[in-house]
């Protein structure tokens, strides 16, 4: 089974070294490593332990799903108990990964997330994954309607979130650097309204580095974002102030499944607006865990980009 393709736009780069979208987590990896042995009564232990934390069970499941075998293994769970929602939520999430490589299987990917959702209502995973084949295959009005289904689940869903500003940063490309473009005032909204210690507070910081990914392939933005002055507005600064600020306060506290892609946007904007002390502090606490967005932006290698960054950051500080 190929892999699916990266949810944040699409490199034409092939990275040399792949990037693990587990994060640094443990018993992600370990439970990964048992599915693609067929062992899948790890995962089933792993979602038992992640309860309702969506979020974590969002990256958890995505990042199974990626994994080789992982919608034939998910069967054979789904045969051995018929009537767990775990079993079915991994195979709709690995149907979808399987659909983003080939069209072909959107309409197996479809039925499976449902099925799915209708064995855990309150669960917003299979929205999740079909928000994830949307924002790749489908129209405004299905992203739209997919973010909302997620977010009556989970207000402050993350990935979500990431995947409506990729979506948005999108329209437009021909109004350039446009400080009131609409993707800034739906970060900016979310991140208002989320709550205090919620990495939603980096949205606003997501956002420039994916409108900046849309204007540099529309050639409006130099290919090197350290080169770009997208960092260095009035605003821009104000929303990186803020982002920092609020990594400070939480730091101690911050211990989520995907805490480190906020910190890979925040390290990487910190970087390319001219400031390698408080973007070393940053890559101190990212340590190797290196994501594909935004170091990957407009059409990098992600791991040469994210070392050469931090090798620069750490020496300047």
């Amino acid at each position: 089974m190929p892999p699916p393709p990266p949810p944040f736009g699409r490199a034409r780069k092939r990275a040399t070294h792949p990037l693990d979208p587990a994060l640094g987590d443990a018993d992600l990896i370990a439970a990964r490593a048992a599915l693609t042995q067929g062992r899948w009564t790890a995962v089933r232990e792993l979602l038992a332990h992640t309860g309702t934390d969506w979020d974590l069970r969002g990256h958890r499941l995505t990042v199974l799903a990626a994994a080789q075998g992982a919608a034939a293994w998910g069967e054979e769970w789904r045969i051995a108990e018929p009537d767990s929602a775990d079993a079915a939520a991994l195979i709709g999430c690995a149907t979808v990964a399987r659909a983003l490589g080939d069209r072909r299987y959107c309409p197996e990917a479809t039925d499976a997330c449902h099925r799915a959702a209708a064995l855990a209502p309150e669960d917003p995973t299979p929205w999740l994954a079909l928000l994830l084949l949307a924002r790749r295959r489908g129209t405004e009005d299905e992203v739209v309607r997919l973010f909302d289904a997620v977010r009556v689940r989970h207000q402050d869903h993350h990935m979500a979130h990431h995947l409506m500003v990729a979506r948005l940063a999108e329209r437009h490309p021909e109004l350039g650097r446009d400080p009131l473009h609409e993707v800034y005032d739906f970060a900016a909204w979310s991140a208002e309204h989320a709550s205090p210690d919620s990495p939603l507070a980096v949205l606003p910081v997501v956002a420039h580095a994916e409108r900046y990914r849309v204007l540099a392939a529309a050639g409006s933005e130099p290919p090197d974002p350290a080169a770009s002055g997208h960092w260095r507005s009035r605003r821009a600064r104000q929303v990186l102030r803020t982002a920092f600020d609020w990594w400070l306060e939480w730091e101690e506290r911050l211990d989520r499944g995907r805490i480190r892609t906020d910190l890979n946007y925040l390290a990487h904007a910190k970087f390319c607006e001219g400031r390698p002390a408080e973007a070393a502090a940053l890559f101190h606490r990212i340590g190797p865990h290196a994501t594909r967005a935004p170091w990957a932006y407009p059409d990098r290698d992600p791991y040469d980009a994210f070392h050469a960054a931090r090798s620069a950051a750490l020496g300047a500080a």
